[in-house]
């Protein structure tokens, strides 16, 4: 990293296209994104939004069929085969919502977590029981899958993720198949071992209340970086002081504009203002703000021939 750099995750003007004989699908439409080294960003987005494609990106399982996308300096677009192993093996960790993804069944909470760094040559079971210990599970270590609970196997996967001491650590819904109270847990520890070691979050999920358990979340609509929420205080601050900050006053949503200036408008807003399922909106400039509206019927109507 540079002295200069500043974001660990940079994409730019990101497009994916899937094509099969009969269908193309756009999955990322011009997504632009950057993350610094450090953060806890989380992802939201609807089904079908691009979340998981964008994901896919970063770990290295997915190409862009344009733009740019650079971790850590490094531009993945243009990675061989071999690039993309060392890739996966150094830079970047993966947690699954699928724990039969994360863990082998018949190994030991220990052993999955060695097994990342006996595949990179290094293994090393001081440092796996040095990771259930940060993930709370050291009274784990001889259990196999099948033995312990849905929480519990995800803060081993998150261990498992670690292993190799990863510069990004990348999450696809780590809370989706768990109850609210183990959902906390999980999420405490990504916080503590954030920072413990410094690592780079990035959590994809639909849960829109997770923006109330980080500092920043990108909403994706459509393919591309519709909003961020940024909250307005430390969440460790927020903790301290619970009875005077109300939840709507924690976070502050910010649209995002793209590099030719343009942003997106959620359809809830378009249908506040009458303008749903119209392509025209009336833009001016009044007082040094910039104030948006459905045109009057008569501003659209086509002249008489």
């Amino acid at each position: 990293m540079s002295a200069e750099q500043k974001e660990i995750v940079l994409c730019e003007n990101l497009v994916k296209i899937y094509k099969t004989n009969e269908t193309e699908v756009v999955a990322l439409q011009g997504l632009d994104l950057s993350v610094e080294y450090g953060e806890i960003t989380a992802i939201i987005g609807n089904s079908g939004s691009g979340k998981s494609t964008l994901l896919n990106m970063l770990g290295g399982l997915d190409k862009p069929s344009a733009g740019t996308v650079m971790v850590d300096g490094l531009n993945l677009a243009k990675f061989n085969d071999r690039d993309l192993i060392q890739y996966k093996r150094k830079t970047v960790g993966f947690v699954w919502q699928n724990n039969a993804r994360n863990l082998i069944p018949y190994l030991s909470a220990t052993e999955n977590i060695e097994l990342p760094m006996r595949l990179a040559g290094k293994a090393d079971r001081n440092r796996a029981l040095e990771l259930l210990d940060a993930v709370g599970l050291s009274h784990r270590k001889n259990n196999k899958l099948h033995e312990m609970s849905g929480g519990e196997q995800q803060r081993v996967a998150i261990a498992i993720a670690l292993a190799n001491q990863p510069k990004l650590l990348l999450a696809d819904e780590p809370t989706g198949a768990v109850d609210t109270r183990t959902s906390e847990q999980i999420l405490n520890v990504f916080r503590e071992v954030n920072k413990a070691t410094g690592v780079t979050i990035i959590i994809v999920t639909h849960d829109m209340a997770l923006s109330r358990k980080v500092d920043r979340v990108v909403a994706i609509r459509d393919g591309r970086t519709s909003s961020e929420i940024l909250r307005k205080t430390s969440y460790a601050d927020e903790l301290g002081h619970l009875s005077s900050l109300k939840e709507e006053e924690s976070h502050l949503e910010l649209a995002v504009l793209d590099r030719a200036g343009r942003l997106q408008i959620p359809r809830e807003y378009l249908e506040e203002i009458g303008a749903a399922g119209t392509n025209k909106l009336l833009v001016e400039l009044e007082d040094g703000k910039i104030v948006i509206q459905a045109p009057h019927r008569e501003e659209t109507a086509q002249p008489e021939q």
